[in-house]
């Protein structure tokens, strides 16, 4: 999965390690991790250009 480029991905300031934003229950977190599929249902794309766009 490319997380990196994820609008809910964030990074942890103390110790540096990227982790999944989104509200999610312990079935959920089950799912998302031993799915075998490399789509996330939660990826939504960085684009801080659409962002500006909407704020003209």
């Amino acid at each position: 999965m490319i997380c990196d480029s994820c609008s809910n991905y964030m990074i942890d300031e103390e110790d540096g390690t990227g982790l999944c934003g989104m509200d999610m229950d312990e079935d959920e977190v089950y799912r998302f991790y031993t799915s075998a599929k490399d789509e996330c249902p939660y990826y939504r794309l960085d684009d801080e250009y659409a962002v500006v766009l909407h704020q003209m």
